[in-house]
């Protein structure tokens, strides 16, 4: 493992996801200086758990593009750590998205998550393409291909996606996500590890192979996280509701959410889910807490 994770920033990532469970970041493009800052302590508490790889989401628009190519290009040019850009269709034409890939060439990125992005009414809202632009991730997944040297990532979803909520066409995108020549998923957030194996059997049954990295949000705050999950369609058990609203102070619910989480990681990780992806919302200290438990040797 020591040595794959040495080589991080010249294999790729479907490379490690061959050799041993991978761990790894996101992070979300700063708008303010001091939101830089905050980013930039976050990520180096958190290299020192020599992650596999990080991730910084996208904005498409104009100066949110900016902020996330800025913060790419740090993590990739100053850290040790390998870097994936994110990358949408929303409010983009071709020409855009071609852009956005030279800048991410320029700064010695080559992993890039490709999705189709939410429309501006949110995930339930019907989509519509920009003019000159891309209907799905499927087309970027094929476009980013043509136009680089990239290893790409896809989004997958364990709860149905919000928009038809039909689980096996979530599934039959997935596998055209991978014949476009995509070379590994990861999911949404998801709080039960039921889910997770549901859509690893449904999509190896339409003969999808992609290796499928688990998206884990840990509960810091619990309406922030009922809002991620009605945006993204993950379920929140009642068990976990109740052991949440039942907690005395925000501390505690800080503590019960990271309980919650890594109790999540040790059943994916002991069924072999070939990688944990942790949102981190720019703060470390809830990974860094399921880290240390889930290895304590480091």
């Amino acid at each position: 493992m020591d040595s794959a994770r040495r080589n991080m920033k010249t294999s790729t990532i479907a490379d490690l996801l061959g050799s041993h469970p991978t761990m790894s970041f996101e992070f979300f493009p700063p708008k303010t200086p001091s939101g830089m800052t905050a980013l930039r302590t976050a990520i180096r508490e958190l290299e020192i758990l020599k992650p596999d790889f990080v991730s910084v989401t996208y904005g498409a628009t104009g100066s949110s593009r900016e902020h996330t190519i800025e913060a790419t290009r740090f993590i990739q040019q100053e850290t040790t750590v390998a870097t994936m850009g994110h990358l949408t269709c929303v409010g983009q034409t071709k020409t855009d998205i071609v852009s956005t890939l030279d800048s991410y060439a320029q700064a010695g990125v080559k992993h890039i998550l490709a999705l189709r992005g939410d429309p501006e009414g949110g995930p339930t809202a019907p989509w519509q393409t920009h003019e000159n632009g891309l209907n799905n991730a499927s087309e970027l997944v094929k476009l980013i291909k043509d136009k680089g040297d990239f290893c790409v990532g896809v989004a997958a979803f364990p709860d149905a996606h919000p928009e038809n909520r039909d689980f096996m066409l979530d599934a039959k995108i997935l596998l055209d996500k991978q014949n476009a020549g995509a070379e590994f998923a990861i999911t949404q957030l998801f709080f039960r590890a039921q889910a997770y194996f549901d859509l690893v059997e449904r999509v190896r049954s339409l003969g999808c192979t992609l290796p499928i990295i688990a998206g884990i949000m840990p509960v810091t705050d619990i309406k922030q996280v009922q809002r991620f999950a009605e945006l993204s369609g993950a379920e929140l058990p009642k068990p976990m509701v109740q052991r949440l609203q039942a907690a005395p102070d925000p501390s505690s619910v800080t503590e019960i959410g990271v309980q919650l989480a890594t109790e999540l990681c040790q059943e994916l990780l002991a069924a072999g889910v070939p990688g944990l992806h942790f949102f981190t919302q720019n703060r470390s200290n809830a990974t860094k807490q399921i880290l240390t438990t889930l290895q304590p040797e480091s």
